[in-house]
């Protein structure tokens, strides 16, 4: 499997060597980092890495999320915590069809200190949670061993079908359109535009889309605005028409 581990602005050198060595353990190879704090090849990384220094070495470093993503098809965020306007964490066992069935899935974990914001969740089209006793905190690389343990290694019935879905660059310009013609239309404002855009978000994330459906959809959304567009021509000529009437009628 494809499968990709993206680290978002890790801390410390040690943690990413120790999450590069858990992730050859459950052989994943494809090590992505978002804007992080240190030199992912200080001799602490290396060190703590082991067998894994090639991973390392060759690990690629993004500056935002939805670059690491762009060509991801599915992504999933990791959290410990229900946040308010998206879905709760799911089990990584309920998840693992889905990523299994996927051509170029992601796997995502956040900051050391405060796990990934709502922002980063809202980029990944499902969140997990690795099950614990009563002391929930897991250290980066425990995390990744586990979570990737359950994508990679653990026992499953083999998906029904396999489909190409959307890369999230794909789905990330479609939203931004979707948020550009829901402002034009009114059919949101500025206060409300955030969470009216989530609630799209995980409605449409859930249908899987094609590359081919999500330019459908735009196509949609490209005719509401031309509509848009030429109602708006049609009312400034009528109006030009009626005023020059007016003036006709004055100059009689």
């Amino acid at each position: 499997m494809n499968l990709a581990v993206v680290l978002v602005s890790p801390k410390t050198p040690g943690n990413i060597g120790s999450a590069a060595r858990a992730m050859l353990n459950m052989g994943a190879r494809d090590l992505r980092l978002v804007a992080p704090r240190c030199d992912h090849l200080d001799s602490q990384a290396v060190a703590m890495a082991v067998h894994a220094e090639g991973l390392l070495r060759e690990a690629r470093v993004y500056p935002t999320l939805r670059d690491a993503l762009a060509d991801r098809d599915v992504s999933v965020g990791t959290s410990a915590r229900i946040r308010a306007d998206l879905s709760p964490p799911r089990h990584p066992a309920q998840v693992r069809p889905l990523v299994r069935a996927a051509s170029a899935p992601a796997l995502v974990f956040g900051p050391e200190e405060t796990g990934l914001v709502n922002s980063d969740l809202e980029q990944c089209q499902v969140t997990v949670r690795v099950p614990t006793g009563d002391y929930a905190s897991l250290n980066l690389a425990q995390a990744v061993l586990l979570v990737c343990y359950e994508f990679l290694q653990a026992e499953d019935e083999t998906p029904e079908y396999h489909r190409k879905t959307a890369t999230r660059e794909e789905m990330e310009a479609m939203y931004g359109h979707l948020h550009g013609t829901m402002r034009l239309i009114g059919y949101t404002d500025a206060v409300r535009a955030r969470h009216t855009l989530r609630l799209w978000r995980a409605l449409l994330d859930r249908s899987l889309m094609s590359s081919a459906e999500s330019r459908l959809f735009r196509g949609l959304l490209r005719q509401v605005e031309w509509k848009v567009g030429d109602a708006a021509r049609r009312g400034t000529a009528e109006s030009r028409g009626a005023a020059g009437e007016a003036d006709g009628a004055t100059g009689d």
